[in-house]
């Protein structure tokens, strides 16, 4: 039974039941995944038919045990070519199979160790304007992918957009056949999706269609066994080499990174559709799992797959069951009629691809507009993380993502900090009014501090104080109750620098709402030694109950200094 509280989300998603839906979407994911990952195991330099073993075992294990139980666990672009640059770097044949074997099987360690280390949670670091443009740009990756696909004019450009753009100068060299198909295979699922009892089907529907409408036509075109043939055979039993451990290492940790970063991407683009939460640790968990057990069966590395997950979606996914469906469809279609399934043509796979890239995209058009229009930084994060994202590797750009995240938020809450004044009222309650410039006489003056104890809140924290230069009878109280957690080395030192000009001033100051954990502190720090011990009031359950005994005893402390 899903564990629920009232008025939240479930938590943990049902494993729920096998649904229609989920066989044909699985169906579709399958046939995807036989051009897309001989694809993008050749263009890693690997052999071709890896990449069709990347999509059973891994594909099955990943859906069985993800949290986003719509993610679609395989081999991507992003991922082949990091593997074979981190064999490139170890001095390995991509051909070995051992080393791969090994390889795999260590990213999957470092996942499920990261998983189980609850590591996700740095994922929260990441902002809603950082992970909009973090997904928008794997999209636009997606689509600058298939552009040979698609019009038969390959890009020379190694970045995302300068493809795009380059496919664009170049309209006159793309391959009109080629280009009639993708286009085809576009307005047959755009036709479908008109139709409400259709739009599932709409993804198998415009490649079923047009493939066969190309081969009775007899068009020559690439097709998908021109990238290799298609066996017929389950994935091989691989033993991993254990002597290539030590020069895969260091190389199997980037190659995790890459996965989870692509993961993570689809935890905030896909939701579940029972509307229980993703978790990013449990995801890494699935990942890792689905990597020890996908090395054993002849897989290159794999993760989260944005593309396959949209497929997935598209075709009408429902459960996590649209995955396992997808590797087995996948072993089934492979068995079976591996051979036709190469008869499909590219140009069919780079149109639907094109349509599942713009889904993406406008699928996030509410958060683009809503980080668009929340503030400049915000915008700026999301164009600086899609610009990474196009131009960078994807290990790079998601650090710099969670970089540019971590800056907005010490920005966001340096700007939270603020001094408030409570003023007592002759029924013996407060009110709150803005800080006075300067410090009154005759009188107890209550702040009440508003922030976490960040280090970068200091400096705008003294500008709300008021000028205590001069004033005679006058004492302080400093509220803390619901304010400040543990305060930094930077903040610490700012405030035993104001606590030495009170005393030097001999202004009283008392402290109050501090609870265990600043006072400890404190204490550490010389601060409480420095206030008074007995100045320093611990926060009650009852509310406003400190505030008052720090004000009467600031008051008998100011009576005294005067005296």
């Amino acid at each position: 039974m899903a564990e629920e509280r009232p008025g939240s989300a479930r938590t943990r998603p049902r494993f729920g039941r096998p649904t229609v839906r989920d066989a044909i979407s699985g169906f579709v994911t399958g046939l995807f995944s036989i051009p897309e990952g001989m694809a993008y195991a050749s263009i890693g330099g690997f052999a071709a038919p890896l990449g069709l073993w990347s999509g059973i075992v891994p594909t099955i294990i990943g859906s069985v045990f993800a949290r986003t139980v719509l993610m679609v666990t395989t081999l991507t672009s992003a991922i082949a070519l990091t593997s074979s640059s981190v064999l490139a770097q170890a001095g390995i044949d991509p051909g070995d199979i051992g080393a791969i074997a090994t390889m795999t099987v260590m990213t999957g360690v470092v996942m499920l160790a990261m998983g189980l280390l609850r590591l996700g949670s740095v994922m929260s670091f990441v902002s809603t304007a950082v992970m909009t443009g973090f997904t928008t740009g794997i999209a636009v990756q997606i689509v600058a992918g298939v552009i040979g696909d698609a019009t038969g004019y390959v890009p020379d450009s190694a970045n995302t957009v300068g493809k795009l753009v380059d496919a664009v100068l170049h309209v006159g060299q793309w391959d009109a056949p080629t280009v009639a198909i993708a286009a085809a295979t576009v307005a047959v699922w755009a036709v479908v999706r008109i139709f409400r009892r259709l739009r599932a089907l709409a993804t198998l529907i415009a490649l079923l269609v047009v493939s066969i409408g190309v081969a009775v036509v007899g068009a020559t075109v690439e097709l998908v066994s021109d990238i290799a043939e298609i066996p017929r055979s389950l994935p091989p039993v691989t033993l991993p080499d254990p002597s290539a451990i030590p020069a895969l290492a260091t190389g199997a940790v980037a190659i995790a990174l890459v996965a989870l970063a692509q993961a993570a991407g689809i935890s905030a683009a896909v939701a579940n559709p029972d509307g229980s939460r993703s978790d990013a640790s449990k995801d890494f968990s699935a990942q890792g799992v689905a990597n020890i057990a996908g090395g054993v069966f002849g897989a290159l590395p794999t993760g989260g797959s944005l593309s396959r997950t949209g497929v997935a979606t598209s075709a009408g996914a429902q459960t996590r069951w649209s995955g396992i469906f997808a590797g087995i469809w996948l072993a089934v279609i492979v068995l079976a009629v591996g051979p036709l399934a190469g008869q499909i043509p590219m140009a069919v796979i780079g149109g639907l691809m094109i349509v599942i890239g713009a889904e993406l995209v406008l699928g996030r058009r509410r958060d683009i507009v809503l980080v668009a229009t929340t503030s400049w930084l915000s915008l700026i994060a999301m164009i600086a993380t899609f610009v990474a994202t196009t131009a960078l590797p994807l290990q790079q750009a998601i650090f710099i993502g969670a970089g540019i995240s971590i800056v907005l938020t010490s920005v966001e809450i340096s700007r939270i900090a603020r001094l408030s004044r409570f003023v007592r009222t002759p029924d013996g309650g407060w009110e709150v009014e803005d800080v006075p410039e300067v410090l009154p006489d005759g009188q107890t003056t209550v702040l009440h501090y508003l922030g976490v104890g960040f280090f970068a809140e200091v400096d705008r924290v003294r500008q709300f104080l008021p000028d205590t230069a001069g004033a005679r009878d006058a004492a302080i109280v400093l509220s803390l109750r619901g304010a400040i957690g543990v305060p930094s080395a930077t903040f610490l030192k700012a405030f035993e620098h104001e606590i030495t000009a009170l005393r030097e001033q001999r202004i009283p100051l008392v402290v109050c709402g501090v609870d265990p954990a600043v006072r400890r502190r404190l204490a550490r720090s010389g601060a409480l030694a420095s206030i008074g011990e007995e100045n320093v009031i611990a926060a009650t359950p009852r509310l406003a109950e400190a505030l008052d005994l720090a004000y009467d005893r600031a008051e008998r402390l100011r009576v005294e200094a005067s005296a």
